[in-house]
């Protein structure tokens, strides 16, 4: 038997966990609209306030979401005794997909 061990990966991600980083971005962005609107009596400080605040928030709001997905990517050995039932049910899926066609 060789020395190699399977791995599972699984990612355990869910909506609620970049639940508040979406709405805290949702806010700086409004609150950005807002600054905006709020110079329109030149619209070159307005359309210049809005692109500075989404240069600026983006690469964090990325860096926030990356992070949380890495926190959340899990590796696990998989048993000897699953290894072989899911090369069984490997075989078993390939043998019937092959009777099909």
């Amino acid at each position: 038997m060789n020395s190699y061990s399977r791995y599972r990966f699984t990612c355990t991600l869910s909506f609620g966990d970049i639940y508040g980083q979406i709405i805290i971005w949702l806010i700086v962005i409004f609150a950005g609209l807002a600054a905006a609107l709020s110079l329109m009596n030149s619209p070159l400080y307005a359309f210049l306030t809005i692109g500075l605040i989404l240069v600026i928030s983006l690469p964090f709001l990325l860096f926030a979401f990356v992070t949380t997905l890495l926190n959340h990517i899990e590796f696990a050995v998989v048993p000897p005794e699953e290894e072989k039932n899911s090369a069984d049910a490997a075989s078993s899926t390939s043998a019937a997909q092959a009777a099909v066609s």
